[in-house]
């Protein structure tokens, strides 16, 4: 049923809490597994804070090794690929390209109201989607 689950991952605690349920379903249907970070390009005028903390590649690049060692250790197989660009058009893209059976991401709550509703990572990525999209609060 899920032959490609795409797993998108940042630093965020959603994320990290989102991994057992990765385990489990790609275990359960024997999928392949794609993690994907997108490194979000800062506005040329801004200077990087704290707060832009994927928006290095450095960052992305061991948050990537680092998840696929955990996964590793899981005894799944986990292929990282790190892109540039707007997150939810990026991963809209990544899973055409891959042919996702599902995208799998965590979710930060910010879309409580009209206007992060509207903004959130979640909300747009569900919207683009070329697949359905598994949400973990």
């Amino acid at each position: 049923m899920f032959k490609t689950v795409l797993f998108s991952i940042d630093q965020s605690r959603e994320a990290r809490n989102a991994v057992d349920v990765v385990i489990n379903l790609v275990q359960q249907y024997q999928s392949r597994l794609v993690l994907l970070s997108v490194v979000e390009p800062p506005p040329e005028a801004e200077a990087a804070t704290e707060a832009d903390v994927m928006k290095s590649k450095e960052t992305v690049a061991k948050l990537l090794a680092g998840a696929q060692e955990l996964f590793t250790q899981k005894g799944i197989q986990a292929e990282i690929i790190e892109r540039e660009g707007m997150p939810s058009f990026t991963i809209c893209d990544v899973a055409d390209e891959i042919n996702a059976n599902l995208i799998i991401m965590g979710c930060r709550g910010l879309g409580l109201t009209d206007e992060g509703a509207a903004e959130s990572v979640t909300n747009r990525t569900i919207n683009l989607a070329p697949c359905p999209v598994l949400v973990v609060p």
